[in-house]
């Protein structure tokens, strides 16, 4: 049995019409010419885009077919409830806001079950790797809107109103669960950890004009059946340090019942040590500086922005700085 290693994968990429090509010009990506990209699915495992292995053994094989090949030794026995539904938990995507985003909503796991197959729900997370001057994103809505008073705003395509817009800046997160209203504006580049799901659903798309010179479908049924109507101006989230020893600073972003999400300041040759011992995988991506991990299967070096899946039983690694280095940590707790 091959001896498992950390793991890295060629992204896939989405040409959505809200894309740029701000990864090529701030992170060095190659990106296809005369192509605006949106998003860069960095580790996905979904029927509308897998990341294909890119080192070591496992090599050009698509991390659907990784899972197939390792189940719970990949996921860990946390996920369970993914394995039996044959899903990869998580996704984790870069996202290029050249221009605005849709307002949509995301539903539920109960919601996505029952009325989009075999699909998970969406709670989400952002990280704001670049932000311009003024730059901003929908959250959720103004204090005292209503289902009544939302309902007659999309019908009158004059939703704005009553959208809670909120300032942003480079290193801010946002933890967005399912039901909640929100838009990535125009001059965001953002990290995204997410559930494996592909499902939007669009209340408001700034009555543009898609690719085929039409206006884009909206879903706004689906949208008032899974909308909290209670998410009212929320802020940006604040860190909270929960480890400072040796040169590595541990912060919490975010934590749900899907995934937790750190962000781990480590200074130059300072190390992290880890145990993927069968109850997780783990997710490391370095957004400022870099770093080695290294597991007795195999190491991978990560520049910024970069990304790599720990199987969740690989067993002990490190993580060492190449100089003042900020990474981000995902995984099942």
């Amino acid at each position: 049995m091959t001896q498992l290693y950390p793991l890295t994968s060629t992204p896939v990429l989405q040409d959505y019409i809200w894309g740029g090509r701000n990864l090529e010009r701030l992170f060095g990506r190659k990106l296809p010419p005369d192509t605006d990209i949106a998003e860069s699915w960095e580790i996905a495992a979904h029927p509308d885009g897998a990341s294909i292995i890119a080192n070591g053994p496992f090599a050009g094989i698509s991390l659907i077919d990784l899972q197939q090949q390792l189940g719970i030794d990949l996921i860990g026995t946390r996920s369970q409830w993914a394995y039996e539904r044959d899903k990869f938990p998580l996704l984790i995507k870069l996202l290029d806001a050249n221009r605005a985003l849709s307002v949509q909503v995301h539903p539920d796991d109960a919601y996505a079950l029952a009325h989009e197959g075999n699909e998970l729900g969406k709670t989400e997370m952002w990280v704001i790797l670049h932000a311009d001057p003024e730059a901003a994103i929908i959250l959720g809505f103004k204090k005292g809107v209503t289902e009544a008073a939302f309902r007659q705003a999309v019908a009158a395509g004059k939703l704005e109103p009553l959208l809670h817009r909120m300032p942003v800046k480079t290193g801010d997160y946002v933890c967005v669960p399912a039901g909640t209203v929100h838009a990535i504006l125009a001059g965001c580049v953002i990290a995204e950890i997410q559930q494996n799901s592909n499902t939007t659903y669009r209340v408001y798309d700034w009555n543009r004009l898609g690719s085929d010179g039409r206006l884009r479908e909206l879903h706004v049924d689906k949208a008032l059946d899974v909308i909290d109507f209670t998410v009212s101006e929320p802020t940006v989230g604040t860190a909270q340090l929960i480890e400072s020893t040796d040169g590595v600073c541990r912060y919490q972003l975010c934590r749900n019942r899907y995934f937790t999400v750190e962000r781990v300041a480590v200074a130059p040759g300072a190390r992290f040590h880890g145990n993927c011992d069968g109850r997780t995988f783990e997710i490391w991506g370095a957004v400022h500086g870099a770093a080695t991990v290294q597991s007795d299967g195999g190491t991978v070096t990560l520049h910024r922005v970069a990304f790599a899946l720990l199987p969740a039983a690989m067993g002990k690694f490190t993580v060492e700085a190449h100089g003042e280095t900020t990474l981000l940590r995902a995984f099942v707790a």
